[in-house]
């Protein structure tokens, strides 16, 4: 834009506000449109698919322009939000009519990822965090969470690794950090979150612990345990502020800040909630999580606390032993636990509707869904109290039916409450009389002005008059000029007609007054009735938190019972005992995936410590051993969630932690290579055990060359079997058939095989657990099976016969004799195996021979691994 232009006064107020919130797509209303200017207009025209045009600014200049009506704004902010833009919404802060200057303006609201009220941005069944992390140089961290939309505040602090689990358990949609330690948090945490950067100020630790003060009219966080954990109440002041930036200012929802405390839950890293698939399957293609298959709830509270049961189970006996009482009471109780269903059906989102009575933005009709789910909760609170299990009624007690409230609305709104204020009918009557009056007016007017006209000429005895209306006078009485002697002289004369005079009198004026102004005069009283409801509500937030807390639990629990009852699941003992003792065991997911003709092959799986430690589990790729080490792991979890688990029975002893080393990625965009992000993740596992620990190891060391990783694997068995920190329980699995000689070596190890057999040149996968070791992976077979041209795998046959020959004839000495600091050996042959593929006296194979011997796999990019590839396909052009 020329610098010599004059901005119009509109452009000139939009820049001047778009000043205060530059990294915000700001939402200007004009009108009854919500406008986008500039490169803010280009970004929504492309996210929201609406039309790019442009607005004059001034001589000769434009500037680009894209908008939508202002009642779609609830249909295109949500687009705006989960394309990860924060949005500032400014509105006409005064009515047009009443300005003759331009309209003032400015932001009423800015909605972020992490910060939004709007429904169709929510997602009833997932929080959605705001998450703020404060970095220390000590690798200590705090961090703090809220979903303003349900008040849910929470704090902690630890390591950076244990800040980076607690980010993938809850899984924020959006991140506060220092702008001067982001490298760090790239370097260090791994989210899909949105990350916003504020300036170090906003970390403060003194403003911030005044801020949380002040917030919950407390002289000390004593009460929330927080004296002692300065970083963790640092963080939660970092959100109280970003709320103030962003315009969110009614917050009494807010009502606690709980301290999330990692002792009362099993440890489970994000290796593990991702390769358990707890929450989501790792594919795309149809797979199903063990939320999917569990999650029975009712309630939005219920579905978003079993989110948080599932990667949060519980590591100890008392809380795991009361969830179970409850579920084992409800399913042995059928007609109680449908009549929990059929209430529950009833009740809304308790807590989200408590968060927009707190922000004034709930609306007439939402108030009635909050009676509503009232009069269900008192049933479901006489189900608990009429109950022999002590916890339930625990949880009857906890709930109040809130009666004066509830009858408050039921005497005030009208059951079939419009959307919002404005839209209808709001107020019922009797509520009011003089609203009772007005509506009489607006809605009976003809009738009334025909009552009165009847009763004026039966009382003067003028047969034609009649009463009318004009927008100059207003209502009035006209009399023709033949009875012009018998107009009462308490009439007053407002016009002469050539026939007729028109009179007005002080009843009319009267009623024109109440007529004229009666719909405005309706809207301000029920706004009025509205809010008073609404403040008297606001006073009943932390009971009705307590009662959505309350059945929230009870449909996880109503939850678990389903699933018991539909998947035939059974009740597992758990107890502090250091064994896992599974009776035809089956995975929870698997099983439900499978056509009813091929039903799921349960087995059986004990560990404990002392006796039979580790299971190296051996078998053909495809025969279901990476399903036997995901259901032990399930099933544990699921016990310690306190639900029944797919066994015939099952023993549990509390673990504290599991871990899961399964499946091989590459993490590109930190140069890091499969066998890098193997060893790192196992890394963390050996690093973090103790006695109580399940650990899963999934084809340990597949991302290097074969005796690299035998050897790593080995060594890492070894170091399990001997760790002076605990005998963590460990399932094993591997194609490596050398490891099968460490039973012979370690008195806790035992072989194991899933079984399959080769019929008439076919393969047979039995999946059954067996004892002792497999020596044939059937690779070949499994080649052939997945597609692999008959060409090639004849091919492959030959080549196998040739390598475990020549294997035989160069054979060394037994890896179960390798001992620690032994002496130098003979090299192994097998990584010549493949170089005898090239005719080595080709001098340009020889040379490529040579360059491939050079390449540092286990420190290549994946870039020098093109560029490496690029070369010697230029060599072998031509060859």
């Amino acid at each position: 834009m020329a610098k010599n232009v004059v901005e119009t006064p509109l452009m000139r107020q939009y820049f001047k506000i778009k000043e205060q919130n530059p990294d915000a797509v700001l939402l200007f209303r004009v009108g009854d449109f919500y406008e986008t200017y500039s490169d803010d207009a280009v970004a929504a025209a492309e996210i929201l698919g609406i039309t790019l045009t442009k607005r004059a600014n001034g001589v000769a200049a434009s500037v680009e322009m894209a908008g939508f009506p202002h009642h779609a704004l609830d249909n295109y902010l949500p687009k705006l939000v989960r394309a990860g833009k924060r949005v500032a919404i400014c509105d006409q802060l005064e009515d047009p009519k009443q300005t003759k200057t331009l309209v003032k303006r400015g932001i009423t609201e800015l909605v972020t990822p992490g910060v939004t009220l709007n429904d169709n941005v929510l997602d009833n069944k997932q929080n959605n965090f705001l998450a703020a992390i404060k970095q220390q140089k000590d690798n200590t961290c705090g961090f703090a969470l809220l979903d303003i939309s349900t008040g849910e505040f929470l704090c902690t602090e630890g390591n950076r690794d244990y800040i980076d689990k607690l980010l993938g358990s809850y899984q924020p949609k959006e991140v506060l950090v220092e702008r001067c330690l982001r490298a760090d948090f790239d370097r260090f945490f791994s989210t899909k979150a949105f990350i916003y950067e504020l300036d170090d100020w906003y970390f403060s630790q003194d403003n911030n612990r005044e801020l949380l003060l002040r917030h919950f009219g407390v002289q000390s966080l004593k009460g929330f345990g927080l004296e002692e954990h300065p970083l963790a109440a640092t963080t939660a002041g970092v959100i109280l502020n970003y709320l103030e930036l962003t315009k969110h200012t009614q917050i009494g929802h807010i009502t606690t800040l709980g301290r999330i405390d990692r002792s009362g839950f099993v440890r489970l890293d994000k290796f593990t909630v991702r390769s358990l698939e707890l929450l989501q399957p790792i594919s795309d293609e149809g797979g199903r999580s063990l939320l999917d298959i569990i999650d029975h709830t009712i309630t939005p509270m219920g579905a978003r606390l079993l989110r948080k049961w599932i990667v949060f189970p519980l590591a100890k006996i008392e809380p795991i032993h009361r969830r179970q009482s409850m579920v084992a009471y409800l399913f042995k109780h059928p007609e109680e636990r449908e009549q929990l269903c059929e209430q529950f059906s009833m009740v809304g989102d308790l807590e989200r509707l408590c968060s927009k009575a707190a922000t004034g933005r709930i609306s007439p009709r939402e108030v009635v869904q909050l009676m509503v789910s009232l009069d269900a909760i008192e049933p479901i609170r006489n189900i608990c109290l009429n109950s022999d299990e002590e916890a339930l009624i625990d949880m009857g007690r906890d709930m109040d039916v809130c009666h004066t409230l509830r009858e408050r609305i039921r005497r005030e709104i009208v059951p079939d409450a419009p959307i919002a204020l404005g839209r209808g009918t709001v107020i019922a009557t009797g509520v009011d009389a003089e609203l009772d009056e007005l509506r009489q007016l607006s809605s009976g007017s003809k009738e009334y002005l025909m009552k009165m006209q009847q009763r004026e000429s039966e009382r003067t005895g003028i047969t034609s008059l009649k009463i009318g209306f004009n927008n100059v006078f207003g209502y009035y009485i006209e009399v023709r000029n033949t009875h012009k002697e018998k107009v009462p002289p308490e009439w007053i004369r407002k016009q002469t007609l050539v026939s007729a005079e028109r009179y007005i009198t002080e009843e009319l004026k009267h009623y024109e007054e109440k007529i004229l102004g009666a719909e405005e005069r309706i809207a301000a009283i029920e706004n009025r009735i509205f809010f008073a409801l609404i403040g008297e509500l606001t006073s009943y937030i932390v009971q009705l938190q307590t009662n959505s807390r309350t059945v929230a639990q009870l449909d996880c629990i109503y939850a678990l019972s389903e699933a018991a009852r539909k998947y035939k699941y059974v009740c597992p003992a758990v107890d502090d005992s250091l064994s896992i003792d599974i009776k035809k065991g089956r995975h929870p997911v698997i099983e439900q995936q499978l056509p009813p003709e091929a039903p799921y092959v349960p087995n059986d799986v004990f560990l404990d410590n002392e006796t039979l430690q580790i299971m190296m589990v051996t078998g053909p790729n495809m025969s279901g051993k990476s399903a036997l080490l995901r259901q032990t792991a399930l099933i544990t979890l699921m016990a310690q969630m306190g639900g029944y688990v797919p066994a015939e029975a099952a023993r549990i002893g509390i673990v504290d932690s599991i871990f899961t080393r399964v499946g091989a990625s590459d993490n590109i965009s930190r140069g890091e290579s499969t066998f890098m992000v193997e060893m790192q993740e196992a890394s963390n596992i050996l690093n973090n055990l103790t006695e109580r620990s399940l650990v899963l190891f999934d084809e340990l060391g597949r991302g290097t060359s074969t005796y690299d990783g035998i050897s790593i694997a080995w060594a890492i068995v070894e170091y399990l079997h001997n760790n002076n920190r605990g005998h963590a329980k460990t399932l094993f699995a591997t194609h490596y058939h050398e490891l099968n000689e460490m039973e012979a070596q370690l008195p806790r190890v035992r072989n194991f095989n899933v079984s399959a057999r080769e019929v008439n040149g076919r393969m047979l996968f039995l999946r059954k657990l067996e004892p002792g070791g497999s020596a044939h992976s059937f690779g070949i077979e499994v080649a052939r099976l997945g597609g692999m041209p008959p060409s090639i795998v004849e091919r492959a046959k030959n080549i196998l016969k040739q390598l475990e020959q020549d294997h035989i004839d160069s054979a060394d000495t037994p890896v179960s004799n390798v001992k620690d600091n032994s002496k130098k050996k003979k090299k192994h042959t097998i990584d010549g195996y493949q170089l005898s593929f090239f005719q080595l006296d080709d001098p340009l194979l020889s040379q490529i021979r040579d360059e491939l011997l050079e390449v540092d796999i286990n420190n290549l990019t994946p870039l020098e691994a093109l560029n490496k590839l690029s070369d010697i396909k230029k060599l072998l052009k031509g060859f």
